[in-house]
């Protein structure tokens, strides 16, 4: 498995690359920002990218859609509740926060995932965990024993719920969710460093 993570934009946004080795197919989860950077990632490994995985729709997360859609031909996959952000500047906060100084619109989702839903790369299956409250269709995405949490659970943090549509119960709830998920998951934020369940479990005081 190919893992590959990038800081982008000046909000310090976590892309990741994910690939199966074997195949060479690839997602990019998270792409908010500098697409050509993210792209000579791609390019560099020889990689075919199946789709672009938004965990949920701020700007800061789906910034660069179009990059990477337009150069790969990749389809573009975000939970169903979350699908309006993608072309509203108020849900997604360009309007307030903007990208490249203004408002942002991505293109059109092609799937809209749900709880449980199975997403197929080469030979890798990622499982979806609707976990809202910083948004209402953030999600987390698994992959064996790795947890790709979106903006939901941050290694020294949560997810922000003074947002838009953001919900505090919401957060909770998806919080106890995961957190009786396996400790030995290794966790891959949205922002911040990477670490595992049982870590964030230890060291996390908003847990």
């Amino acid at each position: 498995m190919f893992i590959k993570g990038l800081t982008v934009s000046n909000l310090d946004v976590n892309c990741y690359i994910v690939a199966d080795e074997e195949t060479k197919e690839a997602v990019v989860i998270d792409p908010g920002a500098e697409g050509d950077r993210i792209l000579e990632v791609v390019n560099t490994n020889d990689l075919q990218v199946k789709y672009v995985i938004n965990t949920h729709g701020h700007s800061d997360h789906i910034g660069a859609n179009l990059d990477i859609i337009e150069a790969t031909d990749a389809e573009l996959l975000i939970h169903q509740d979350d699908v309006e952000f993608l072309q509203n500047p108020d849900l997604n906060l360009s309007f307030f926060i903007g990208q490249a100084g203004k408002e942002l619109e991505s293109p059109s989702a092609n799937r809209l995932l749900q709880e449980g839903e199975r997403i197929e790369v080469g030979n890798l299956t990622f499982e979806v965990l609707h976990t809202p409250g910083h948004t209402p269709g953030s999600i987390c995405l698994r992959l064996d024993d790795n947890l790709f949490s979106g903006d939901t659970l941050f290694a020294m943090g949560i997810g922000r719920v003074d947002l838009p549509q953001g919900s505090h119960q919401a957060l909770k709830r998806s919080l106890t969710k995961i957190l009786a998920i396996e400790d030995d998951l290794k966790l891959y934020p949205g922002h911040g460093p990477s670490s595992t369940l049982e870590e964030a479990k230890e060291k996390n005081s908003y847990i």
